[in-house]
């Protein structure tokens, strides 16, 4: 028994198992220093939804509240509303998927749907196959359920398949139960890059040889900068795939509405799972959604945040190319997310705090790790601030990782390496990291 004398927390004997796996995500952790003015903020994910014309919200929760008002703010099924579902259906047909809104269950967000999974296939010991690096939510999440985590090395083009049968292999060699592979195909959070469609046929090719299934989380798959990502692996496998969607990135994170298109056993699973955890999901959002998405130009509104988008990673790319030309870094075609490798030199978390005090805040890459991984590695959001902001932003990191390097050299005399190595070569690397450095 801990000594209940010296405990801060009386109640630290009674806990679970399993909350030893709850711990503050470093991405949270930076949410109150990253919010105040003076700080240039590339750290959060958060969409720009100051460029949603509010009129369109609002008229859309005015028409709920007069003709549906009661239904709304009522409890409601635990799968999701049958018009919602069949709003979503004609959603993932834009990527390829097909079949019956039956199959989609509506949650607290895709947040929500991934905590569901992992909750019905999880048990204490199971393996989590993941990209290498992976989304943080998703790592507290599997961390939650007291999985392992085995992470998959990518290169530019996603997922590396061969990397994925060895880890298999060595897995299996050991005895280990696989449960699922999770993976972000497109424009991947972090590391910015889009799984190839052949590499999609291969991966799926793999799992369902493996009998693995295939968890595949596409919150950021409509924003697409300069051409369409490839289609979902759920489009050509409807058995081994369950699909995570979300409207917090296409129209609103506040509705915290998300969803998952299952096979139909696992579905029966996920609704009692889902009616466990919250009953129902939050009706009133879903009605307004269904409403929004009935009578506004919402291609359109995802048009806009494309372009936005768009913008905001050319201004972060051309920034980068100006005050960090010797570093190397993904050029994504879409989302929200570039990921930069440092110096082997220096460590992303370490030199956070020095970040902060030049005003400028990013995610250090060893959130994006379930092993320890990625103190060499950044992650920058160019969602959220402006063009001016981003470039300002990185001008003061350029400023911090200088005098780092100037700090190493003043103490160690050496000659410090760095990914690129000279201002030419890192001008045709933009975009095309090494591979396997991700």
């Amino acid at each position: 028994m801990t000594d209940q004398g010296t405990n801060l927390d009386p109640w630290y004997d009674s806990y679970a198992d399993r909350t030893a796996g709850l711990s503050a995500s470093e991405v949270r952790a930076l949410f109150a220093v990253a919010s105040r003015p003076e700080v240039v903020s590339l750290a959060g994910g958060m969409p720009f939804v100051s460029a949603l014309p509010r009129e369109m919200v609002m008229g859309s929760i005015e028409k709920v509240m007069r003709d549906n008002g009661p239904m709304a703010l009522q409890y409601g099924s635990g799968q999701g509303t049958p018009a919602l579902r069949e709003h979503i259906m004609q959603i993932m047909a834009m990527e390829g998927i097909r079949g019956s809104a039956d199959n989609v269950v509506v949650t607290t967000g895709s947040q929500q749907a991934l905590d569901l999974v992992t909750r019905l296939f999880i048990n204490p010991g199971d393996v989590i196959l993941a990209e290498s690096p992976s989304y943080v939510g998703a790592l507290g999440v599997f961390r939650a359920y007291q999985a392992d985590v085995a992470h998959v090395a990518m290169d530019d083009e996603g997922l590396v398949p061969q990397e994925l049968r060895d880890t298999i292999s060595r897995l299996r060699s050991e005895g280990r139960t696989i449960k699922f592979l999770y993976t972000i195909p497109n424009f991947h959070n972090p590391a910015g890059v889009t799984l190839s469609w052949a590499r999609r046929l291969e991966i799926l090719d793999i799992c369902r040889s493996n009998g693995i299934l295939v968890l595949e989380d596409n919150p950021y798959g409509l924003l697409a900068f300069d051409k369409p990502a490839p289609q979902a692996m759920r489009s050509v496998d409807d058995e081994g795939v369950i699909y995570l969607g979300s409207f917090s990135k296409t129209l609103a994170p506040g509705f915290r509405v998300g969803w998952a298109l299952a096979p139909h056993a696992i579905r029966e699973k996920l609704i009692l799972a889902n009616e466990s955890a919250t009953l129902a999901p939050n009706s009133f959002g879903q009605f307004v959604i269904t409403e929004y998405l009935d009578q506004t130009d919402w291609r359109g509104q995802i048009d806009t945040f494309r372009g936005i988008y768009r913008e905001r990673r050319d201004a972060m790319l051309a920034a980068l190319g100006e005050y960090l030309p010797t570093m190397s870094w993904t050029k994504p075609d879409g989302g929200f997310f570039v990921w930069l490798t440092l110096p082997d030199e220096l460590d992303s978390k370490a030199m956070l705090p020095r970040a902060v005090k030049e005003l400028v805040a990013y995610t250090p890459g060893t959130a994006f790790y379930a092993d320890g991984q990625g103190a060499h590695n950044i992650r920058l959001s160019f969602c959220y601030p402006t063009p001016e902001s981003i470039r300002t932003g990185i001008a003061r990191l350029a400023t911090v990782i200088n005098g780092e390097l100037d700090l190493l050299r003043t103490f160690s005399g050496a000659t410090l390496t760095s990914p690129v190595p000279t201002v030419s070569s890192a001008a045709s690397s933009v975009g095309n990291p090494p591979p396997n450095t991700l």
